[in-house]
């Protein structure tokens, strides 16, 4: 993986961690309610994975977010 792809990685997991505080969840509320581990949610947070497309859509619909905001530029997402 490349520093252009880690880096996007990053971005992913802070955009998702904005739309999980702005709700005022843990990340186990949000494990839970998208029935994925609490490690996995932490993880994907910090970058460190490669989160399958499924699982994204996942995580945005329980967010309620549409998956292509989720994809945007942190800078230009709503927080």
């Amino acid at each position: 993986m490349n520093l252009d792809e880690r880096q996007f990685l990053r971005d992913l997991g802070l955009r998702i961690r904005d739309y999980r505080l702005a709700r005022r969840w843990s990340q186990l509320e949000l494990a839970r309610r998208c029935d994925l581990h609490r490690t996995f949610i932490g993880s994907v947070e910090r970058g460190e994975r490669n989160v399958s497309v499924l699982n994204l859509r996942r995580i945005a619909k329980v967010l309620r977010v549409p998956l292509s905001e989720v994809m945007v530029a942190r800078s230009e997402s709503v927080q």
